[in-house]
């Protein structure tokens, strides 16, 4: 039986890769659907060539475009977020890729819930925002929650197996970006160029942003407070610049498994999507006399402060770290417009966290609110 897959976001960096996976496998996936925000030629490109059931633009002044692209196939074309959220909870699909960026991942990965589908989590998000909720709601219906960034993946990799033994600690491991050796100094005058070129990933650009800042870390600290039912301090991060070492898990006993592999998404991707199951790959392999030396180091939060700021946010709880998600994508886009300079990234996010009101135990609609205000005020912070 091949297994049915909807990939949300299929256009972006783990979409399209989620792609590739699937269309090297015809005998074990199956597309159901693919959705896109605004980018309907590679929307388009993708539908011809793997030709979905569905397929959802977000956009919906774009949905003539795609639907007259489509006509001659027997594509059903929707558009606009109640599609979205529809084919996310889609009867015909067994797992739901959540690959959207950002908070616009939560409503269709709470609807792909009440679907009671399972998961591949690629919108770390979704669980930074509300992952109290996003839990509890797996739980209630049986769904089953599989990470797919690769420092997530490396840890439910080195726990399969594990149920009965007690974890001491996990340790994410970070590459540190393309400024892990910089100094304070220095990164004043850093520009979007530079903090774009990441020397061991190809991410979007938001992400590759959030990695520069170690904001990226910091949201996975959180993620994966939920995703293994850890507490703040059983969550270590360490730098690793080779990314051979995805993640770490430490038991009580003091002995350590780890998982590792080339830096490539496609095979946590591929791990998430064919669960339990490993499935052969044509994946480069890595090879130790290539790379005789792994090295680590701890990161310099006096510097990288976002990753203090995740903490912070992880120990308040209640809203806060949905506070902190949605200040750091506002930033985030500002510094991307060149609008604001890569140092005041963690000034401007903490100023946000300290002027937004605090509720300890959010509702959905209250993450939603939170999420609202927030961006409205880091907008009036910046300027714009």
């Amino acid at each position: 039986m091949k297994k049915r897959i909807t990939v949300l976001g299929s256009t972006g960096s783990i979409g399209t890769q989620t792609l590739e996976v699937i269309g090297n496998h015809p005998g074990k996936f199956e597309l159901i659907a693919i959705t896109a925000g605004k980018n309907i030629d590679l929307l388009i490109e993708q539908a011809f060539k793997y030709s979905p059931l569905y397929v959802v633009i977000a956009d919906e002044t774009k949905y003539r475009d795609v639907y007259e692209a489509l006509s001659s196939t027997p594509i059903e074309v929707m558009t606009g977020s109640k599609s979205l959220a529809e084919v996310a909870g889609q009867s015909d699909a067994d797992m739901v890729v959540t690959a959207m960026v950002g908070y616009a991942g939560l409503g269709p990965t709470v609807e792909a819930l009440r679907a009671g589908k399972d998961i591949a989590l690629a919108n770390k998000e979704t669980l930074v925002v509300a992952g109290e909720y996003i839990t509890r709601l797996a739980g209630q219906n049986k769904s089953s929650i599989i990470p797919v960034d690769s420092e997530h993946s490396a840890i439910f990799q080195c726990l399969t197996g594990e149920a009965d033994n007690q974890i001491e600690k996990i340790i994410l491991t970070a590459s540190g970006g393309p400024f892990r050796e910089k100094t304070y100094e220095q990164l004043k005058n850093v520009t979007k160029e530079e903090a774009l070129r990441h020397p061991n990933w190809c991410m979007g650009d938001k992400i590759t942003i959030d990695s520069a800042t170690m904001m990226n870390k910091g949201l996975e600290v959180i993620e994966a407070r939920w995703l293994f039912n850890l507490s703040s301090d059983q969550i270590e991060v360490i730098i690793h610049p080779q990314s051979v070492i995805h993640s770490i898990v430490q038991f009580v006993d003091g002995s350590m498994k780890a998982q590792m592999g080339m830096p490539d998404m496609r095979i946590p991707i591929q791990y998430a999507l064919s669960y339990p199951k490993r499935i052969i790959s044509d994946f480069p392999r890595f090879s130790f006399a290539d790379c005789p030396a792994l090295t680590f180091q701890k990161p310099d939060t006096m510097i990288f402060r976002n990753l203090e700021l995740a903490y912070d946010a992880l120990k308040k709880g209640g809203n806060m770290p949905c506070i902190l998600n949605a200040a750091n994508e506002i930033v985030v886009e500002a510094f991307l417009n060149e609008t604001v300079g890569f140092l005041e990234i963690p000034e401007i996010i903490e100023s946000v966290m300290n002027k937004m009101k605090y509720i300890p135990h959010p509702s959905l609609e209250d993450y939603s609110e939170s999420d609202h205000e927030t961006r409205r005020i880091t907008h009036e912070l910046i300027g714009n």
